[in-house]
């Protein structure tokens, strides 16, 4: 039918421009702030990369819905603005005739914001931690770099090296400060040595000394030594830390229901039924106003998606806090907007309705007898 085919066509054209334009923005933003978090020492350099791959992936939902709502309300309006939605009422076509075509064409992106949302979302939160953790949770003799001051991993030590061996496992001029029970503690050695010993591991140093000052009392005390050991990586330092909510898995938060899981679990959720209703909002509100020139619908489009995306982002932060119940919130949210929406959208389709039929009956007067 020409109907909907020459709608899917251009919709089809709008959604995958705006797709490409959005993600190579996005992409380029995401790239900016992991090579900052790379120089600051957050993400391993060589792992920068995969890092905005993961977060790239994990954004696309958003992504999607925002195409999908930008490219219904650009068709939309150009149809408006061109006259062709007035040749279509002409021929009997009411506003709400086009829902058909654009679930049809919105329904398999739909479904790949659902999936995004539940599945790949968290997997990829998931990934980009874990690789975030791994490389700031690398031991501190990992860290140090010859010639150049390391903090530790704690930020309670300073390492300084002079030389390295090829694998790593000894050092040349090796010179540690340290922050330890109120004292400031500084060792220098010719030489050290890791040690493993159990589920820790120690820095052997060789032939040096050790200033002891104690922050509180004035003076300080030297001492020499042949060998003395530096626990440098702490089994207890090494345990994983509590998971946020948005690395979990949809299935683990349904199981917990903690206030913290149930707000992932409505930014989830919420993201898809949004999708939903700018379908509706963008063939609502896409009428073209001549007064605020071509791309004033465009900038209705970004304003309402910002606005929508705050409020679920609000309802997440709610949630979590307890301060909002899950249900009550994303029925009076997403289901307000859904009735809201609905309801504009039938009555301008039935204003339409009865415009034509009134137009219908008229007749030409007869022309007056001279």
């Amino acid at each position: 039918m020409l109907f909907h085919s020459s709608l899917h066509k251009e919709m089809s054209r709008s959604f995958g421009a705006t797709v490409v334009v959005l993600a190579t923005v996005v992409m380029t933003m995401f790239l900016i702030r992991t090579v900052g978090l790379a120089s600051r020492g957050s993400v391993d350099p060589a792992e920068v990369m995969m890092v905005l791959g993961y977060t790239v992936l994990g954004h696309a939902p958003t992504i999607l819905t925002l195409s999908l709502f930008v490219a219904i309300v650009a068709t939309m309006s150009r149809m408006y603005r061109d006259s062709e939605m007035t040749i279509w009422f002409a021929s009997g076509k009411g506003l709400g005739s086009f829902v058909l075509p654009l679930v049809r064409f919105a329904w398999p992106i739909w479904l790949a914001i659902a999936v995004l949302v539940i599945f790949v979302w968290p997997w990829s939160n998931q990934q980009s931690q874990t690789l975030r953790d791994r490389y700031e949770q690398r031991g501190d003799l990992e860290r140090v770099i010859p010639g150049q001051f390391q903090e530790s991993a704690s930020g309670d030590r300073v390492f300084f090296i002079d030389k390295d061996s090829v694998g790593g496992k000894t050092a040349g001029q090796v010179f540690i400060a340290a922050n330890e029970k109120g004292k400031q503690i500084v060792t220098s050695a010719r030489a050290g040595r890791i040690e493993t010993m159990g589920p820790d591991r120690f820095l052997l140093l060789s032939n040096g000394q050790r200033l002891e000052n104690e922050t509180a009392s004035p003076g300080f005390k030297i001492s020499e030594f042949k060998e003395y050991g530096v626990l440098v990586d702490e089994k207890a330092q090494q345990d994983a830390r509590a998971l946020p909510p948005h690395v979990l898995s949809t299935r683990v938060l349904l199981a917990g229901g903690t206030a913290p899981f149930m707000g992932e679990l409505s930014w989830r959720f919420g993201l898809a039924l949004a999708s939903i209703n700018f379908v509706l909002i963008g063939l609502a509100f896409s009428a073209v106003n001549p007064r605020i020139g071509r791309n004033g619908n465009l900038l209705f489009a970004m304003f309402t998606f910002i606005a929508y995306y705050n409020l679920v982002n609000l309802g997440t932060s709610r949630i979590s806090s307890a301060t909002a119940e899950f249900w009550s919130f994303n029925i009076g949210l997403h289901g307000g907007i859904f009735g809201l929406t609905a309801t504009l959208l039938a009555m301008k389709h039935w204003n339409f309705g009865l415009r034509l039929r009134a137009r219908a009956p008229a007749s030409k007067a007869p022309a007056a007898s001279r």
